[in-house]
């Protein structure tokens, strides 16, 4: 039986019932009253008396929506709202005794999300707190949709599917089948154009995270003293041009995948914050004092050698061993055998749709000339080469490995020996890693080296 896709009124309960939810009322009948309403729909349900208690529990940890009433002794509850939203105060409905339209507009103006007015029903009440739920979720699916907008690149979208059949991609298929439904970080290595990100979006797409968002972050191309805030918010005034509060782009990710590409460029104190969120699932928004709890799935890609990185005190041992539990190494282009080959194929077909040209064949010559270079940029540069092909209406055959002149044809079984002996050699002699490193089983190699008297 075919499995029925989530209405919107189930979406609307499963973020009902992930919210934290903080009730701000000095009337105890009424604070029961809404307690008794929430509690059994939402995660987390705390109550306050007082604007001070409330600013008590804020620093304690992050709430997804504030139940406030506005006349309160002390502060009222729109003057504390004014003063809170400058600090990034989370989502909030003002609860009123009076309908009139100035009490409205000084409400939206000091930053309520919605108000409701006394007396209430229930039902009132809880689809108040499901608009504010779904309007704040709307605010940062559009804030995604706009950086993935920013980051496109001559409109095209990063896939999300790990195209080829080689032996290579399909270790790394397997590996991600067996950890996509954990929580465990991963860490993807590889050359520049491999398409790590790739292989992380797909993890995301087969984790049951799939439906929440995938954010990507290149840490090498934000400014060193941005990271942070970037990374965790940060509240008005927290530095200079800092005129309102922000969410984090981690913050954006909630109950999704963050993908921090090349980490290794994360400064030493973003290092430590991140982790903090790895270890307990907090972040800091720079220039608070309040925690926010997150749930999130890190995936993490680095070209560089990390252990170097460590030696070298560029990056912390520590972190490198809490996100080191699981590595995806992705396999150069020249690893690929064949895939070479679809890959170009789908790169046709994308390029000439998106600029409107006719697709050129890809004949035997080329495929020969395909697989023959090496593609030292990989993925990229064998995207690029078709672009290129594709523009100037002929593949520039040239500009690709030469066949070497006068050059003797090589048994096969030589070319393999001398592969095996060489990845062993490598690899001091350990078969399980250089079986790994060729993309063939343990079992290969000691057939092979057997026959071979080894």
């Amino acid at each position: 039986m075919a499995t029925q896709a989530p209405t919107a009124r189930d979406q609307l309960t499963d973020l009902m019932a992930q919210a934290a939810i903080l009730v701000v009322d000095d009337e105890p009948g009424m604070r029961n009253f809404l307690m008794k309403c929430l509690t059994p729909h939402a995660r987390l349900v705390v109550e306050a008396a007082s604007a001070d208690e409330a600013e008590t529990r804020l620093r304690q940890q992050h709430f997804d929506v504030v139940l406030l009433d506005n006349l309160m002794p002390g502060r009222s509850g729109l003057d504390w709202l004014a003063d809170q939203r400058a600090h990034g105060l989370s989502d909030t409905i003002m609860i009123t005794a009076y309908a009139d339209l100035t009490t409205a507009i000084e409400a939206m103006r000091a930053g309520a999300s919605d108000f409701i007015l006394k007396p209430f029903r229930t039902n009132q009440l809880m689809n108040a707190v499901r608009r504010c739920l779904q309007m704040a979720q709307l605010k940062r699916e559009n804030l995604l949709l706009r950086r993935e907008l920013e980051v496109s690149d001559h409109g095209r979208r990063r896939r999300a599917q790990l195209i080829g059949s080689s032996r290579a991609i399909a270790t790394v298929r397997d590996t991600i089948a067996r950890v996509s439904g954990l929580p465990t970080p991963v860490l993807i290595t590889g050359a520049s154009g491999t398409g790590k990100e790739v292989a992380a979006r797909y993890l995301h797409g087969a984790s049951p995270r799939a439906a929440a968002p995938f954010v990507p972050i290149n840490c090498a191309a934000i400014p060193p003293d941005m990271i942070e805030t970037e990374l965790f918010g940060h509240a008005r005034g927290a530095f200079s041009g800092a005129d309102h509060a922000r969410d984090g782009l981690l913050a954006s990710a909630q109950g999704g995948t963050v993908f921090l590409d090349e980490v290794a460029g994360l400064s030493a104190s973003a290092q430590s914050a991140l982790l903090r969120v790895l270890e307990d699932g907090i972040v800091r928004p720079v220039g608070t004092e309040r925690d926010v709890q997150l749930d999130l799935r890190f995936v993490m890609a680095t070209n560089r050698a990390l252990e170097a990185e460590v030696a070298a005190g560029r990056f912390r041992e520590d972190l490198l061993f809490r996100i080191n539990v699981v590595t995806l190494q992705m396999p150069l282009l020249a690893q690929r055998e064949t895939d070479v080959i679809e890959l170009a194929q789908l790169f046709m077909r994308e390029s000439a749709r998106a600029l409107n040209l006719d697709p050129l064949d890809i004949t035997g010559p080329v495929r020969t000339a395909l697989l023959r270079h090496h593609w030292p940029g990989n993925i990229r540069e064998l995207r690029n080469f078709v672009e290129r092909a594709l523009i100037f209406g002929a593949f520039p055959l040239d500009t690709l490995s030469p066949v070497a002149a006068g050059a003797e044809i090589e048994p096969l079984d030589q070319i393999e020996r001398r592969q095996i002996l060489r990845a062993l050699d490598a690899v001091g002699g350990n078969r399980t890693e250089a079986a790994r490193r060729l993309g063939v089983s343990r079992k290969t190699i000691d057939r092979k080296c057997t026959a071979w008297g080894l």
